[in-house]
């Protein structure tokens, strides 16, 4: 059958587990429609009906072209539920962050376009920067305010963390003095906005935490093996770890780790005509958005763990001046997939003399 999303998970299911069909050992597969599409194109001006859709699907089988494994059942399936609006959720505070920051910029442009090793916070999106925002109305009531004011203000929404508070008393005074100053009538719809903002940001974060801990239980017990081996990777976490492991199933569905590369989506298309190669070769996304998330994530994290790893991804960023930290961090990728493969494929513990 053709994969429709959601609508197919019920037919699959039961067709997988149907005690009519259990005596004929069936297998379901869901087929990408993009491959079944294009397969269709080889044939000549067929019409689009639900029989000929029927017979392109057999024929599709019929010629060997299914290279995905069968329906994993309901028990994957929980948990790729679970770890799939994780996803949604990390990108529900990403995009929120980002929509905020334009409301920052209209009230208080200096602090938006602070540079990391310049922001007063080492969070600005933690409680301090958020007081500053939405407490402070326009950039003249912290101007004006005497430097007692700001820092006392600073030391008590930081509960006292803050180890330098008159300086970043000082930053914050000479960022709202250079600022634009928006008309008057801005800054209460601003702060409002901004406010309401910070109050999604929180809740998604705290969902964030159900939905782990949530992760974390239903993992338990499913392909504990190849569960260990990936938690034995420095940097990975057991959250990242069952991210991955929903996705892939088991190890033994791929035979080799460009399989694995293909099905993840981090994969390049060679593209040659007689002595000529492009170096120009675009990364193809047509796998599992899903499991190249959990892949990207996990490899961001090794790089901050595996010496190995980050000397490699700072080659490949110094190799170019466009792109750099997007196409070091695939190239990355690409690596470490080449090391869970064989890791997972041999059931072996990760050991820093045998990670290559």
């Amino acid at each position: 059958m053709e994969s429709a999303s959601f609508y197919g998970v019920h037919i699959a299911n039961y067709l997988s587990v149907s005690d009519k069909l259990t005596p004929f050992s069936v297998r379901v597969y869901c087929l990408n429609p993009k491959e079944v599409a294009k397969y269709k194109a080889s044939f000549n001006a067929l019409d689009k009906t639900d029989g000929i859709d029927s017979f392109v699907i057999a024929d599709f089988a019929r010629v060997g072209r299914i290279s995905i494994q069968p329906w994993q059942g309901s028990q994957y399936l929980a948990l790729q539920r679970l770890t799939e609006h994780r996803m949604h959720i990390t990108e529900c505070i990403a995009r929120e962050k980002s929509y905020m920051l334009n409301n920052i910029f209209l009230k208080f442009s200096e602090f938006a376009m602070l540079q990391k090793n310049e922001h007063p916070f080492s969070n600005k999106y933690g409680s301090t920067a958020e007081a500053i925002l939405t407490e402070y109305l326009t950039n003249e009531d912290l101007v004006n305010a005497s430097m007692e004011e700001p820092i006392d203000f600073i030391n008590s929404k930081s509960r006292g963390r803050i180890s330098e508070p008159q300086e970043t008393a000082v930053l914050l005074q000479t960022a709202a003095k250079n600022s634009y100053r928006p008309n008057k009538c801005l800054y209460e719809p601003l702060t409002i906005s901004i406010a309401c903002s910070f109050n999604c940001i929180s809740s998604f974060e705290r969902e964030l935490k159900a939905i782990d801990s949530a992760i974390l239980k239903t993992v338990n017990g499913l392909n504990p093996v190849e569960y260990a081996v990936l938690n034995s990777i420095p940097g990975i976490g057991k959250v990242c770890s069952a991210g991955i492991l929903s996705e892939i199933g088991s190890i033994k569905w791929f035979k080799d780790n460009d399989a694995l590369a293909k099905y993840c989506g981090i994969a390049w298309k060679r593209s040659r005509s007689s002595k000529f190669e492009a170096e120009d070769t675009p990364m193809s996304k047509a796998g599992n958005r899903y499991l190249r998330y959990y892949i990207m994530e996990a490899t961001g994290s090794i790089i901050r763990h595996c010496p190995e790893y980050k000397a490699f991804y700072d080659k490949k960023f110094a190799e170019v001046t466009t792109h750099q930290h997007k196409r070091a961090l695939a190239l990355t990728s690409r690596k470490f997939l080449r090391m869970l493969f064989g890791l997972l494929d041999k059931s072996q513990l990760y050991s820093p003399d045998k990670s290559r």
